[in-house]
Formats: structure tokens, sequence, C-alpha cells
């Protein structure tokens, strides 16, 4: 972690966490964004999957790609950890499993930006059931 020496680096440090941070705030308009649930529970966090989380943030925020971000429990894939629900708007989620930081830029970069589908899917193997 890096240290804060001055006004200017407290000032810095501020605006990158709030601009990090509106990626997991704009939940009331998350069916018109991407939306991104990445796996905390036990496992997916001792696999790497805050850097992930990290690293998808901070691509949006690059890219400024309009996403929501947010932290999940279990998905039930602990054998693919890290893993990352994607959902665009108007489509279906798709999971993607063994998700590195280095995969997360070329997650956001191909199927984000590109709608080009990655190599790491997980298969769907549920129905959704409406309620």
């Amino acid at each position: 972690m890096e240290k804060i020496k001055s006004l200017a680096d407290l000032k810095k440090k501020r605006e990158a966490l709030q601009s990090a941070l509106k990626f997991r705030e704009q939940g009331e308009n998350a069916e018109n964004l991407i939306q991104v649930k990445v796996a905390m529970a036990t496992c997916g966090i001792a696999s790497g999957a805050k850097q992930v989380m990290e690293v998808i943030i901070n691509e949006c925020n690059k890219r400024n790609i309009p996403a929501v971000v947010t932290q999940t429990g279990c998905m039930g894939y602990c054998y693919a950890e890290p893993t990352v629900e994607v959902t665009k708007p108007g489509q279906e989620p798709v999971v993607f499993g063994y998700i590195t930081p280095l995969k997360a830029e070329e997650l956001v970069a191909k199927y984000f930006v590109e709608n080009e589908m990655l190599d790491s899917v997980i298969p769907v193997n549920y129905e959704k059931v409406e309620l």
C-alpha cells in the first residue's frame, strides 16, 4: 500500500476511491448497465478475487464503461475460482472461471467492449425460475 505524504496525495487517493466506488453504487439503473458480480466467498478470495475485482473496476473506469461491479457470495464453482458473472443489458448472464488479474483485463477489453467471448466460460447447468 502506498504511503500518503501530503494533502495532494490524500486528495488523489480520495478521487481514485470515489471513482472506483461509483461502479459499485449505480444500482438504481442496473438494468441498463453491464452488471458484474465477482464471487467473494472464502475460496474466491483465496484464489485472488479481490485483485480481479480491482482490475475490473479500474479497467471499466479507464475505458468509461457503464457498469455496476459488485461482490457476491459463493456461486458454486469453487473448482474454477475466481469466478465472475457478467450480465449485459437484455442478455442472459455469462459466468467466467479461472479469472486472473491479467484475464480480467482481457475480459473487459474483449467481452465488455468487443463482445468477443473468452475461452473461460462456465457452461450453464441450471434453469432460471421466474417467480
